[in-house]
């Protein structure tokens, strides 16, 4: 049995963490976390930690995780470069599981989508395109990041340099190497992904569609359960799902 803190508990992800938790025989939510409370004492009495709040807790969070060899699960999104170094190096010194998405079926997608690009190849332009609901502050979504460094780790492509979010105006023919992103938002749509790979006279959609956010929480509690008996390193659902 372990004890968990879950932090942003007033947030849309942080009920649902809290929610399903209550279901979980091998952890017990004991602490949570919000804005304006004090984060190491609420850290003190868990084992693990489960954070779905926003990027400007991330420092903060690894600091106290770090000051008491806590191990944690991220699942926030929109981190600056800086802070994605951050959790690297902390991950040096305790377990940290750090996904864009904490689904089953994401994960999956994720698979299938490397997969799907070594077949395919450089015969077909490839495109991600996202959804949200209306509230979501950064774009792409994480998920749909990692979907676009899947594709440039398997068709040796930089996401820096051959990202085009989006088009507007005269932007001239497709290049061959440039990569789609495209985010929507709107509504209440917790998260709908699509990778397209289109060729002349053929087009390969692969597409996950969430319609509960109790999808996300319940990975991360499967993550919660896996990392409190994992040795020092940076972990991702692929690891905790056994795909790699």
């Amino acid at each position: 049995m372990a004890n968990l803190l879950v932090t942003g508990q007033s947030g849309r992800m942080g009920q649902a963490v809290i929610r399903c938790a209550q279901d979980e025989a091998e952890l017990t939510t004991t602490a949570t976390h919000d804005v304006g409370q004090d984060l190491g004492e609420s850290f003190s009495g868990a084992d693990v930690a489960i954070d779905f709040t926003l990027p400007s807790l991330t420092d903060e969070l690894l600091r106290v995780a770090l000051e008491q060899k806590k191990p944690l699960v991220i699942g926030t999104t929109g981190h600056s470069d800086a802070q994605r170094a951050l959790i690297a190096e902390a991950a040096k010194q305790i377990p940290i599981v750090w996904a864009p998405n904490f689904s089953v079926g994401v994960n999956t997608l994720f698979w299938l989508t490397q997969k799907a690009t070594q077949v395919l190849g450089d015969d077909f332009d490839m495109e991600v395109v996202e959804m949200h609901h209306r509230h979501k502050r950064d774009a792409p979504s994480g998920t749909a990041r990692r979907l676009v460094e899947i594709l440039c780790e398997e068709a040796d492509r930089d996401y820096d340099t051959d990202c085009r979010h989006g088009r507007e105006g005269d932007t001239g023919a497709r290049t061959k190497k440039e990569i789609g992103v495209h985010a929507l938002r709107g509504g209440d749509v917790v998260g709908d992904h699509t990778v397209v790979y289109a060729n002349d006279g053929e087009r390969v959609e692969l597409t996950h569609k969430a319609s509960s956010r109790d999808t996300f929480a319940k990975g991360a509690l499967r993550a919660a359960r896996w990392v409190v008996d994992q040795p020092v390193g940076l972990y991702d659902m692929q690891d905790v799902l056994g795909l790699r």
